[in-house]
């Protein structure tokens, strides 16, 4: 079998599921090309386990001091090189196609009659899981951007949805030894300028190590460590941190959940999916949320007991081989079996009740996600 998987490159998120999926499918014999669109190609990083991979334009929003800035992602858009891109793609030696949101992938499937599949957090929101600040557009957007035959939507819980539970990249093959002790706080914030989140932090009497794709080295300054982007380094700080803060990205904040850490969210403003994101993690009690750079918020989150852990089955595996198999219209039982391996924290059993009152999905409705 041979298969084609696009990732949209402008999250790290996306990149983190691609090679989780990448792991899961080493056992089989199954050969793997990736492409990757939305980012420039030199802005990559960690990128070995993906092999010969290719990249495009593609699409992407811009945003400026957390805030999306629609002016620059319509003059950004490169939306004559996406159809170029979309119509030069030949992916008919491929026997599916599978798409993290990424649109070229997607769409040459489309007009060359390939089988797609999208696996990805914003296919959970063509079905009723709990939305913010949505419009039209973002409608429009999460239905035409990168359609596919058969869809797998991922989120934090089912909601009596046909949808699935994160995929967490397992990989514990990090350098544990960067830090010696859990007494700092984890900061993640890109679509934030850095002296905005730098002035943030250092009003605290708390350690806080901050990655942010403007720092070129490590920096030290007072109770803050400034940090460049790298997998394995952030890897190992989160896993030795004692809580996160972030934007409201799907994969860190599920990655977060899975080990542990408290968690506090700002969404990227005017971002349709963290606007989500950060409202349903609310909703259910798994973290804080801060509308902007807030010390009162940050200082009452800081006092806050911790949830624990959620344990989240592997999703990656189940899905591998699912997609080995072939029988795509077949999920009835994938999606109760998975669902069944998640065990929440009792801090939070409370917060699901009011979404456990009607009955679960009785059908295989995770296709015809295709618009």
């Amino acid at each position: 079998m041979k298969l084609l998987y696009g990732v949209q490159g402008t999250g790290n998120g996306h990149i983190s599921r691609a090679r989780a999926m990448a792991r899961a499918l080493e056992p089989y014999n199954v050969d793997v090309d990736f492409v990757f669109s939305g980012r420039p190609a030199d802005r990559y990083f960690d990128m070995a386990m993906f092999g010969d991979y290719r990249t495009f334009t593609g699409m992407s929003f811009a945003s400026r001091n957390g805030k999306i800035a629609l002016l620059d992602t319509v003059k950004n858009s490169h939306a004559c090189q996406l159809y170029r891109d979309i119509r030069e793609l030949d992916v008919t030696g491929y026997d599916k196609v599978i798409s993290d949101f990424e649109p070229i992938t997607a769409w040459a499937a489309r007009r060359q009659g390939v089988p797609s599949v999208a696996i990805s957090h914003q296919a959970a929101f063509s079905h009723a899981v709990p939305k913010q600040g949505e419009t039209l557009t973002n409608r429009l957007v999460m239905r035409y951007f990168a359609p596919t035959d058969y869809a797998i939507g991922l989120h934090w819980y089912h909601f009596n949805q046909p949808i699935l539970p994160p995929i967490i990249d397992t990989d514990t093959a990090v350098n544990t030894t960067v830090v010696q002790d859990n007494a700092f706080i984890l900061v993640y914030l890109p679509f934030e300028s850095l002296d905005a989140v730098s002035e943030l932090l250092l009003r605290f009497n708390q350690a806080f190590v901050c990655f942010h794709p403007d720092v070129s080295a490590p920096t030290e300054r007072e109770n803050l460590t400034l940090m460049p982007l790298g997998k394995e380094i952030f890897h190992a700080a989160l896993h030795r941190c004692q809580g996160v803060i972030a934007n409201g990205g799907f994969e860190l904040a599920s990655e977060a959940l899975s080990m542990g850490k408290k968690l506090l969210v700002k969404p990227l403003a005017g971002q349709f999916e963290q606007l989500s994101n950060v409202a349903t993690l609310t909703q259910l009690g798994l973290a804080h949320s801060m509308a902007s750079l807030d010390a009162a918020s940050v200082r009452e989150w800081l006092h806050a007991p911790n949830i624990g852990i959620i344990h989240y089955p592997n999703v990656a595996q189940a899905l591998a081989e699912w997609l080995v198999k072939g029988e795509l219209n077949q999920t009835r039982s994938l999606f109760h079996h998975l669902w069944a391996h998640v065990d929440y924290p009792e801090l939070i059993e409370e917060s699901l009740l009011d979404f456990n009152r009607s009955p679960m999905p009785q059908g295989s409705i995770l296709c015809g996600y295709s618009g």
